[in-house]
């Protein structure tokens, strides 16, 4: 259940919030995404209403105006409601207000000091109205700690202890530091929200000689649609007429077009940009490509890093403890030293001013959020920001082969027939591989797409091996060498630095194919490029043969490989390799046949498998498309992420003591203490949105 919480403004309170619906008996799961402003629940279904009852009476009591919408499963970023531009207006003309009728009271001050406090007066009103009274119905209710009661009773403090001017000018400070920091984090999410620019709004549905254009949602398996020129593929299909490029750039965020014919796929968000096209339905809206992208993007705050932990359990003792020793330094000090209580209740204010944790609070979860937001638009989808602060410590990176180093591009180069049987080699391994998407299995059928007329039964998968069926009662096998000694057949070795297919048929070897792959073009860049980056070691480990694996590797110049394995087996090599590993381990493979090992990684990365529900199901991190320069683009995203939260916490902390030290010495005041609060909070927004400048060169 996705809940919209309109106008919630404060990221210090999303924090209280959370906590707080956490607490709620028969709640699974909750997470408060500040910056889009949504709430992730997860409770027992038949209790939810009652779950939404309890949710609601926290917010009205942390946020009283925040309002409390319940969202569709599949909701658009883009639907949820913005603050109007009118609003945005009338605060900058309060604002400039509230700032001339400041200066006309500081003018005056030493002419009539009675107008001069008036007109004060009004301009403290007009700019801080709204915080006052939030701050006094927020006491009311229980909530005292919140940003709009520390600024309250610290600018009211000043202004009874005679600092009038300066009580003003902490509330409009204030005010106008807000206003800019919530610009720069609109600026900064409507540049992610971008992205969901790729969701189709519409389909044309052909039924016999009619088209109407129609809701994606409506599309079924089957349908058949229509695409003209400029218009989205509203859903994964199949070309059964027409041929054209596609625009795949909101998907895989390359801009080289894609050509496509009668028999090709078509990726939903993609544009068609020549020729009209018609195509069968292969998934619904819901299961296709660009609603799971879109999903995975809005939901991946879900998954919070250990950074993003750290913060929210320290603001929850931060501001107390911070409120408690400003109530000190107002009372002790005076009392001690016998010294007057104006000075030090004045310190004490400053403390007060600067107590809000809002600047880590908002900047940090803001980091990670750009840090997914870039990576979409590069084709990375990553599943949550736990993931970019693990991949910024990983140090060993191992890969599968075939469609990961490799194009997965298969050709076949030879046909060896013991008695001149070549055509039949061809046509059994053809008859045999008919139903397979393997890259291989495509590679036979390219090379011999004449229709075969053999009648093999029941063909079986060998896992690791090959595979079986059987022909006139007689047992055919097509595979590896292991394939046919495990069956009591020698096979005639063929040396080849490719894939070599051995077939038999009954007892007796046959012959066999040679099949060769290429290694992709941008792999020697990008493992150089992840060697720039900090990773220590490059592996490799494939079920291919030991020739082939070793050629790869040497020119690769991979630091170890292991080769002949079995799905379990890479298993067992993987979970050695990660024990005595001093970092954390990612694995690249394809989605599909390596699920296993993508699972056990720190970091699973999918690739080459455009597209694949298994890819974005098994894997933490999913390229869509098969470019191994995404690799280390994503580590460069990981890294420069990190650095730049670990700045944001420094630089925040870092002022807001320096303030905190200076206000006890008497050194600062407190529009110092303003900047220490609302303008390293926007300065450390500013800092996060650098994310989204990250460019793909290493």
């Amino acid at each position: 259940m996705v809940v919209y919480l309109r106008g919630l403004n404060c990221a210090n309170c999303a924090g209280k919030i959370e906590r707080e619906i956490k607490n709620i008996p028969n709640i699974k799961f909750a997470n408060l995404n500040f910056i889009n402003k949504t709430l992730l629940i997860e409770a027992v279904d038949d209790e939810m209403e009652d779950v939404l009852l309890n949710a609601k009476s926290i917010v009205n009591r942390i946020e009283p105006d925040v309002g409390f919408e319940v969202l569709e499963e599949d909701y658009d970023i883009e639907e949820v409601e913005e603050e109007t531009d009118d609003s945005s207006r009338f605060e900058i003309i309060k604002m400039v207000a509230a700032a001339a009728l400041l200066l006309i009271s500081i003018f005056l001050k030493n002419k009539n000091i009675m107008a001069s406090t008036v007109i004060g007066i009004t301009s403290y009103i007009i700019v801080g109205y709204k915080i006052l009274y939030t701050a006094v119905r927020n006491i009311l209710k229980g909530e005292v700690f919140d940003e709009n009661f520390l600024m309250s009773i610290a600018s009211l403090g000043a202004i009874l202890i005679g600092e009038i001017t300066e009580g003003i000018e902490v509330m409009l400070l204030y005010s106008v530091g807000e206003y800019l920091q919530d610009l720069a984090v609109d600026k900064s999410t409507r540049s992610i929200k971008s992205l969901v620019k790729m969701k189709p709004t519409f389909g044309n549905l052909v039924t016999g000689d009619t088209v109407r254009k129609v809701n994606p949602k409506v599309l079924q398996t089957g349908d058949i649609i229509r695409i003209l020129p400029g218009e989205k593929v509203p859903v994964d299909s199949l070309v059964i007429k027409g041929s054209s490029s596609l625009d795949t750039s909101s998907i895989t965020g390359e801009s080289i077009p894609v050509y496509v014919d009668i028999g090709d796929e078509l990726v939903s968000g993609s544009i068609n940009s020549e020729g009209v096209l018609e195509a069968r339905v292969e998934k619904s809206f819901k299961d296709s490509t660009v609603s799971q992208i879109l999903e995975m993007v809005q939901n991946a705050s879900s998954r919070k890093s250990k950074t993003e932990n750290f913060i929210t359990v320290f603001a929850k003792y931060y501001t107390p403890i911070v409120v408690i020793l400003a109530a000190i330094i107002a009372i002790f000090p005076p009392l001690i030293t016998g010294a007057g209580f104006k000075d030090w209740v004045y310190t004490a204010l400053t403390f007060l001013v600067i107590s809000c944790p809002c600047a880590i609070v908002l900047s940090v979860p803001l980091t990670y959020f750009a840090a997914i937001g870039v990576g979409s638009r590069h084709g990375i989808l990553i599943k949550g920001s736990n993931y970019v602060d693990t991949m910024s410590q990983v140090d060993t990176i191992i890969f599968d082969k075939t469609g990961t180093l490799t194009k997965g591009e298969f050709k076949v180069t030879n046909i060896i027939g013991k008695n001149n049987n070549e055509e039949l080699i061809i046509k059994v391994a053809k008859k045999l591989e008919e139903h397979s998407n393997h890259p291989i299995a495509k590679s036979i059928k390219e090379y011999y797409p004449r229709e075969v007329d053999l009648n093999i039964e029941n063909i079986t998968e060998v896992p690791g091996r090959g595979i079986s069926g059987k022909l006139d009662n007689q047992i055919v096998l097509l595979g590896n060498e292991r394939l046919l000694e495990e069956n009591g057949i020698k096979a005639e070795k063929v040396n080849s630095i490719g894939t070599v297919l051995y077939l038999a048929i009954g007892k007796e070897y046959i012959g066999s194919i040679e099949i060769n792959d290429s290694i992709k073009d941008d792999t020697v860049k990008s493992l150089r490029d992840l060697r720039n980056l900090g990773v220590k070691k490059l592996l490799m480990l494939t079920g291919d043969r030991e020739e082939v694996a070793n050629d790869i590797a040497n020119k690769l110049n991979l630091d170890g490989f292991k080769a002949g394995l079995l799905p379990q087996d890479k298993v067992s090599n993987f979970e050695d390799i990660k024990n005595k590993a001093e970092g954390k381990v990612a694995f690249v493979g394809d989605g599909t046949n390596d699920a296993p090992v993508l699972r056990l990684s720190d970091v699973g990365i999918s690739m080459g498998e455009f597209g694949s529900d298994a890819a974005i199901e098994s894997s933490d991190v999913t390229i869509m498309g098969e470019e191994m320069n995404k690799v280390p683009l994503f580590m460069k995203i990981s890294k420069k992420t990190k650095i730049i939260a670990i700045e944001n916490i420094v630089f925040s902390l870092g002022v807001k003591v320096i303030v905190m030290i200076l206000g006890v010495m008497g050194y600062a005041n407190m529009s110092m203490a303003v900047f220490a609060d609302v303008g390293v909070a926007l300065l450390a927004v500013l800092n996060a949105m650098r994310v989204m400048l990250i460019k793909e060169n290493i």
